[in-house]
């Protein structure tokens, strides 16, 4: 009598056939293309960096350097990344890094100390968070026009609390983490601060449900609100992580410069959302990594640093970045097309 196999037990037999792969094929079977592609090009400007300034590139002091200035504009970006994938977007990081920085250094605030400008810094991001998710999620703005609007009214309110001065800050326990005795097994403390940031935005997106929340929030709203998701808490939600995240950066950028200024954060908007966009984050929401976003920060700090080097213009490192962004969203628009016609 023939026995007929069925085509789990066939797909079972060859698949036990098969030798199993490697744990490298494995890995690069899990890990996103365009996290990937990020770490080749990543790798491509260390090679043109140490060819180019083989004497100065790869010492450890510069690659200090790169992670440190990195770090701040990293942790503005991690928020970011959070606000797009929801479906929103933050024009008013870089102004609210700015007041933070402005109300943290004043001379009431430093009374306190390390506690006193640590808290205003945080409290003040929080703050501005806030009017931002309720102007968006309870008053129904739109996100460019609500934090359009932040940008401008956190950038005058810096200048009028500072009077367009910078204010130096005298309090030693700040100004001492950016000093090498403060650093941990040669590492500053900017860097570790960045690297939990990181790790803990990644856990929140990947390893819970306020992540798959966002993801179905960003990805479609109205089947979002139909699944049960309170969708405007939600939003409310995301834009507080951004205020927050922007608290912590400007206490970094204080410790970093030991001053506080109403020009701090100029153009970090437009930082955050470049190193998002390529690190895979799509700006209609829904998809995205803090692993691309990360790389993406590196990515551009790298591409500063070769210019700076090289003695090359600030204004051709700006043209270097459109360029980039330019590219990063083509590419979007192409996978997303394709991914849609398949």
């Amino acid at each position: 009598m023939t026995v007929l196999s069925s085509p789990e037990t066939v797909t079972a037999e060859k698949a036990g056939d098969r030798p199993p792969p490697s744990p490298l094929r494995a890995l690069v079977a899990r890990a996103d293309l365009r996290v990937l592609s990020l770490v080749v090009v990543l790798a491509a400007l260390i090679v043109v960096g140490a060819v180019t300034e083989p004497e100065q590139f790869l010492e450890w002091a510069n690659i200090r350097l790169i992670l440190t200035q990195g770090s701040i504009i990293g942790v503005v970006t991690v928020g970011m990344t959070l606000v797009i994938i929801g479906g929103g977007i933050d024009l008013s990081v870089g102004a609210i890094v700015a007041l933070a920085s402005v109300w943290a250094t004043t001379v009431a605030t430093q009374d306190y100390g390390f506690t006193g400008i640590l808290f205003t810094a945080v409290i003040v991001g929080v703050g501005c968070g806030l009017v931002n998710g309720v102007l968006i999620s309870y008053g129904g703005m739109v996100p460019f026009i609500a934090t359009l609007a932040m940008l401008a009214s956190a950038r005058g309110l810096a200048l009028m609390i500072s009077d367009g001065k910078t204010q130096i800050v005298s309090v030693n326990a700040v100004t001492d983490l950016g000093l090498p005795k403060s650093y941990v097994l040669g590492i500053p403390p900017l860097i570790i601060i960045f690297a939990v940031i990181a790790a803990l935005g990644w856990l929140l997106l990947n390893r819970t449900t306020f992540g798959r929340r966002t993801v179905a929030v960003g990805g479609n709203a109205e089947a979002a609100r139909l699944a049960g998701i309170n969708i405007n808490r939600q939003r409310l939600a995301l834009y507080l992580i951004s205020g927050l995240c922007c608290g912590i950066a400007a206490f970094m950028l204080i410790v970093l410069s030991g001053s506080g200024q109403n020009t701090n954060g100029n153009l970090y908007e437009l930082d955050a959302i470049a190193a998002a966009i390529i690190g895979g984050t799509l700006l209609s929401g829904g998809r995205g990594t803090i692993v691309g976003s990360v790389l993406g920060v590196l990515v551009f700090m790298t591409i500063n640093n070769i210019f700076a080097l090289n003695n090359l213009e600030t204004d051709v490192q700006q043209i270097a970045k459109g360029a980039i962004i330019v590219v990063a969203v083509l590419v979007q628009h192409r996978t997303s097309r394709n991914a849609a016609d398949a």
